[in-house]
């Protein structure tokens, strides 16, 4: 019996990284708030915080170990401490560590969502999906990266996953977008070419077929294998136009 993930390894890690972030914050939290009882100079209290923030696994053993270290000293000055402390000190070192958790949660928030919605991940998850054959959500992301940004190499990626799709009218008009914005690639012609031969457009298509042919993909000395493809169907292209 097969088992298959319902999720893709890199969708398993895109989950992965947001809660590695709030635990990472809860921990420097954690620290800053137990450094500040143990009445450790705010700047070396924040030290730590930050430095369990940055390198968890380095920073909270070390401090786990000085903390530890440090009770037996501790307990003998407890009594002292909070004879001494004035209440206002105390709600200090209390309130700092909930305003610092507050800030760095409120941060990663608003990192995480402006991250997701990045012309990046648009495009990295629209990539993910192509891999995993699902030319829907590749075409959503896709779409979703030209609302952010006009360009005209997503033009073409788009034009092909829905060329794919047999959805040949909006492929057309992404390629041609994808040309009028001077997308480089030499098959472009011959991808427009078939978009319009899926449309009855044949001596349109003849033309874009005749353009790949003289493009630098079928002149180099390994032309590209559809140059024979696109030459066959413009020498029959005439007898069938007639």
């Amino acid at each position: 019996m097969n088992f298959h993930w319902p999720i893709s390894a890199g969708e398993f890690f895109e989950l992965l990284r947001p809660a590695a972030l709030i635990v990472a914050v809860l921990l420097s939290t954690w620290v800053l708030a137990s450094a500040r009882r143990r009445r450790l100079h705010l700047l070396v209290a924040f030290a730590w915080a930050l430095g369990t923030l940055l390198l968890p696994f380095v920073a909270l053993p070390l401090y786990l170990i000085a903390r530890s270290s440090a009770k037996r000293r501790e307990r003998a000055m407890k009594e002292l401490q909070q004879a001494e402390a004035p209440v206002s000190v105390a709600r200090f070192r209390f309130i700092v560590p909930v305003v610092y958790g507050v800030l760095l949660l409120s941060s990663i928030g608003i990192y995480l969502y402006r991250d997701r919605n990045s012309i990046d991940a648009h495009l990295a998850r629209a990539e993910q999906a192509k891999v995993l054959h699902q030319g829907e959500k590749a075409i959503r992301e896709y779409r979703a990266a030209l609302a952010l940004e006009d360009n005209s190499h997503t033009h073409k990626l788009l034009g092909i996953e829905l060329a794919d799709a047999g959805q040949w009218s909006e492929a057309l008009v992404e390629l041609r977008a994808a040309e009028r914005g001077g997308e480089p690639d030499d098959s472009l012609p011959f991808r427009i070419g078939q978009a319009l031969e899926a449309h009855s457009q044949r001596s349109e298509a003849v033309i874009e077929y005749k353009k790949f042919l003289n493009g630098h993909a079928c002149t180099q000395p390994l032309p590209d294998e559809r140059c024979e493809i696109a030459r066959k169907i413009v020498s029959d292209m005439p007898s069938q136009s007639r």
